[in-house]
């Protein structure tokens, strides 16, 4: 399995966008430079009231298929 860390600090009205379906991807640049899309309902587990805040981990196989969306830390 390959990883890809990044941070998210999106606010709650940023957050809305995705979850009405408005952004169907999330693009984010990774801690090692890359940039990294995947699809924007992966994020609902991790939406709060303030929005998604934090350091995540983007799993994914040799397919490039994503796996999980894990939280790792602030």
């Amino acid at each position: 399995m390959h990883e890809i860390r990044f941070r998210l600090n999106l606010s709650a009205s940023e957050c809305l966008t995705y979850y009405q379906g408005m952004a169907r991807d999330v693009v984010a640049r990774a801690l090692d430079g890359r940039t990294v899309r995947f699809p924007a309902n992966a994020l609902r587990p991790h939406v709060s009231h303030e929005g998604v805040n934090g350091l995540f981990a983007l799993r994914f196989d040799e397919n490039n298929k994503l796996v999980e969306l894990a939280r790792v830390g602030d």
